[in-house]
């Protein structure tokens, strides 16, 4: 404390340091103590606070902060010194001799760890990537990964998934990400060998992403299929490994089990992570529609959502009415940003499922209709449109999507009458897919429960209690805290 003192009132002349440095510095300088801590003690937790602490100080880094910290974390004649001081923009001559002259008053850490020389490749990766130094990020990554292959001590995990995330992360910026596939293969075997799971969590989603950026999806699939699962670490990989499984499966036509992981995700991801939350919802509208389901209007006023889903609204409405000409005309209008969310080949798909909601509309309104007023209804601008109409509608009856014939010779279609549903098994099926819903979430709400410990023995004190309470009451701050950072 003596040394922080000193230099805050040495560097107070200083116009670079002053006014942002002291404070951001000595928070820092507190990480490093609390990483050191974590180390020694073998206290994972005290490295997520750690992380946790930092991701809630990136927009204050600025270049004298991460030189001055990094003349007091590291020493100064070592390797990982010299290769992160490179990467940082070079200031003005008058900062540099401020911060070196600063740096000489600190005593450098005796016995570093290799948490806190982590901790500075983490540091300063995210501040190029926040700074757009993509090339320079891209070149720190590949150093912190190569370091990280040489270390296997479980305080390093956490670290290591961060560094991990950003290190494709720097490779998507710069348009290489198939380059390093190779690596995160590599890396998920070395992990699943050290038993880090937090890290083949992280691994198997980058590979995941990795594959679906380049449309891989059968590679993804196989992955996917041949990993290790274990139970989840942390709730924001557990979310994008849903996100991409929904996805799978959505290009592999399994829409039932896509719309439950797609869903399951926007359910489980927290609130402000909105972006993420809104590509959950437009791949489940989508799916939705695939299945022959309407939405409801209420998925698309969600707070903060209704412009990003305003074209899928319109969708919606388009297959919702089985009006073919205004489903054609919203996916020319919205065709960018249908291609920009990857999912162009799925309006594709949709496409047939407004003609059968078209016809299903038409089956219901006439008792018999001939098949060129169906080609017409539907809008069918094929050359032979009658004869299209014809497969459509003999395609439908034997699918059961309409309970109707076909009449060759006169060229009609012959609706039959709608009958009772309640004569049915349909009633008995609905009821128990709600029933089977609100007994598992009822299982899922008894599993989850906590009681306090010794209840029945003993009661606890007001005082005790209260504690208690607080310290519950922290623990959820800290969970939500961390949660919103990593997303």
């Amino acid at each position: 404390m003596t040394q922080d003192v000193e230099m805050k009132d040495r560097t107070a002349p200083s116009n670079s340091v002053s006014s942002t440095g002291p404070s951001t510095l000595h928070q820092l300088k507190e990480i490093a103590s609390l990483i050191e801590t974590g180390s020694y003690t073998k206290e994972v937790r005290r490295i997520v606070r750690a992380i946790r602490l930092t991701m809630a100080l990136r927009r204050k880094l600025k270049v004298p902060v991460l030189s001055a910290f990094l003349d007091f974390a590291l020493v100064p004649v070592s390797e990982a010194h010299s290769r992160l001081s490179a990467y940082l923009p070079k200031e003005d001559e008058h900062d540099m001799e401020v911060d070196t002259a600063t740096s000489a008053d600190q005593a450098p850490v005796k016995h570093l760890v290799p948490e806190l020389e982590i901790y500075c490749y983490l540091l300063v990766l995210v501040f190029l990537i926040d700074q757009k130094k993509y090339n320079e990020a891209k070149a720190c990554s590949s150093a912190s990964i190569v370091r990280l292959k040489n270390l296997n001590r479980r305080t390093v995990d956490v670290l290591a998934s961060k560094l991990y995330l950003y290190y494709s992360y720097s490779y998507e910026l710069t348009g290489h990400l198939a380059e390093i596939r190779g690596n995160l293969l590599g890396l998920h075997r070395i992990t699943t060998l050290r038993h880090d799971e937090l890290g083949q969590e992280t691994l198997l989603n980058l590979l995941l992403r990795n594959y679906l950026h380049y449309n891989l999806y059968d590679q993804a699939e196989k992955l996917r299929s041949k990993a290790p699962r274990f139970e989840a670490h942390s709730n924001q990989q557990f979310c994008r490994y849903l996100f991409y499984l929904g996805k799978i499966r959505t290009i592999q036509l399994e829409y039932t089990d896509a719309k439950e992981s797609l869903l399951q995700a926007a359910r489980k991801a927290p609130a402000a992570a909105r972006g993420f939350r809104i590509q959950c919802n437009k791949w489940a509208i989508i799916v939705r529609l695939l299945l022959g389901e309407i939405p409801e209007r209420t998925v698309f006023m969600q707070k903060g959502m209704e412009k990003a889903l305003r074209p899928y609204f319109e969708l919606t409405n388009a297959v919702r009415i089985g009006d073919l000409e205004l489903f054609r005309s919203v996916a020319e209008k919205f065709a960018g940003t249908f291609s920009t969310d990857r999912i162009h080949n799925l309006i594709v798909r949709l496409r047939h499922n407004v003609i059968r909601t078209g016809l299903r509309n038409i089956s219901i309104s006439y008792s018999r209709i001939s098949l060129a007023d169906i080609a017409s209804k539907l809008r069918l601008d094929s050359a032979n449109p009658v004869a299209d109409a014809e497969s459509i509608v003999a395609k439908a009856i034997h699918d059961g999507a309409i309970d109707a014939t076909l009449d060759h010779s006169n060229g009609w279609m012959v609706s039959k009458e709608t009958g009772d549903i309640y004569s049915t098994i349909e009633p008995q099926i609905a009821f128990n897919s709600r029933i089977t819903f609100c007994l598992n979430m009822h299982n899922e709400a008894v599993r989850a429960l906590r009681y306090p410990p010794n209840t029945q023995k003993e009661k606890e004190s007001a005082e005790k209690r209260r504690e208690r309470q607080q310290q519950e009451q922290e623990l959820a701050k800290h969970i939500a805290e961390e949660e919103d950072d990593d997303f």
